[in-house]
């Protein structure tokens, strides 16, 4: 069943800079928390490895929920719930606030996330239509890292400055997010009718999945997004341990500037694509997925901070430019097929499962006491080679 929605191809339409409003503040507040809640387990004395086990819970919920949270997506109006799901996360950042366990609150937000990303991506399809969607999708992955930039760079300085000012910030930007949300069009239902009965709908969604890893340019899609964010989340807790063992600092708010070099250089990557790339040209953006992970080796090679910041914007630039086509010709092959909720609900698994086997290998590394540097070499030869070696399985087909 094709969805039926209203499209307006103008990338300047009020609903169109509602839903980048939202996401803007959203990714703000997701990544200011992040940093805010890293600097609370640090001044509590939590050890090194449960640091990961922060995001785990956070990825955890997008698998859990993922047979799920496409049929939502597709099943109400999804600025409606883009705007619960921020409630979710403002509730989840309010109980940290109030000194709640940071786990079960950071849970709270991942539930919240894992109901938000398929309507925000989701609903760029019934906003814009054909090669403006390319378009629109490097706009909302230009917003979303700008608001990495400024948020994970907000979430540091904050947190060294007073931790509870942090995350009482980070409460007050997902209220910001909830109220753009009122201002989305109330655009019609993509799939009515679906039943809500626990059993088709996990069969529906795993329908979904079926359809489309059958599919080889969806599955292609599917792996290549799901290798880099499982790799972008594993380089993020890098960086925190990175800093003091390479450079000797130890405050919270360095790593922070070094991962807001990766938000600029993804803005830059993103638009690039936006030009360069279309539905049909998406392979000519493998190349640069191969280079993150030569990239990333080197970085884990150095002991200066002028070439860091360096080499953390190129990875940046190469992430924007690999994961923007990717993401587009998903959106676009999924809303012919099984709806476009229902492909960023099956992406989303893709990618949180990838999340959390490379941060438990990350973690368990580092509990055996695996030195930094050779994390990041081994991670970045390893993200290189399977990168390569999707490209060729690809062509062959």
């Amino acid at each position: 069943m094709r969805e039926s929605v209203h499209t307006n191809t103008s990338l300047r339409s009020k609903g169109m800079m509602a839903v980048i409003a939202a996401q803007f503040l959203s990714a703000f507040g997701d990544n200011a928390l992040l940093f805010a809640t890293l600097a609370l387990l640090k001044a509590e004395f939590y050890p090194d490895w449960s640091q990961p086990i922060l995001q785990m819970v956070f990825v955890g919920a997008y698998i859990i929920f993922a047979p799920f949270v496409g049929q939502v997506a597709d099943s109400f109006p999804k600025g409606r719930v883009m705007m619960f799901a921020n409630g979710l996360k403002l509730l989840g950042a309010a109980s940290i606030c109030f000194g709640f366990n940071p786990f079960i609150g950071y849970t709270l937000v991942g539930i919240g996330a894992a109901a938000y990303s398929p309507a925000k991506y989701g609903i760029l399809g019934e906003l814009t239509t054909g090669d403006k969607l390319v378009k629109a999708n490097g706009l909302m992955e230009s917003s979303t890292i700008a608001a990495i930039l400024l948020g994970s760079v907000a979430g540091g300085v904050l947190a060294d400055w007073h931790v509870l000012a942090a995350l009482g910030v980070c409460a007050a930007v997902y209220g910001g997010a909830v109220v753009a949300n009122l201002f989305i069009p109330k655009l019609p239902v993509a799939r009515p009718g679906q039943s809500w009965r626990f059993k088709p709908m996990t069969g529906s969604f795993f329908n979904a999945c079926r359809v489309l890893w059958r599919n080889g340019e969806t599955r292609f899609s599917l792996m290549g997004t799901s290798m880099f964010w499982g790799a972008g989340v594993t380089l993020r807790f890098l960086l925190v341990l990175w800093v003091p063992v390479a450079l000797g600092i130890t405050d919270n708010a360095t790593p922070t500037y070094l991962n807001a070099m990766v938000a600029i250089g993804i803005v830059a990557g993103a638009g690039a694509a936006a030009k360069l790339v279309t539905l049909e040209t998406v392979a000519r953006c493998m190349p640069a997925g191969i280079l993150i992970g030569v990239v990333v080796l080197i970085f884990s090679l150095q002991y200066a901070l002028l070439p860091a910041y360096a080499l953390l914007i190129l990875i940046g630039i190469l992430g924007g430019f690999f994961v923007v086509p990717l993401n587009a010709l998903l959106q676009e092959r999924g809303k012919q097929t099984v709806g476009a909720g229902n492909a960023i609900a099956v992406q989303n698994l893709g990618e949180n499962l990838a999340m959390l086997l490379m941060l438990g290998l990350y973690s368990l590394a580092v509990k055996v006491g695996v030195p930094v540097v050779a994390i990041g070499v081994g991670f970045g030869g390893l993200f290189a080679a399977a990168i390569a070696g999707l490209w060729i399985w690809q062509r062959r087909r």
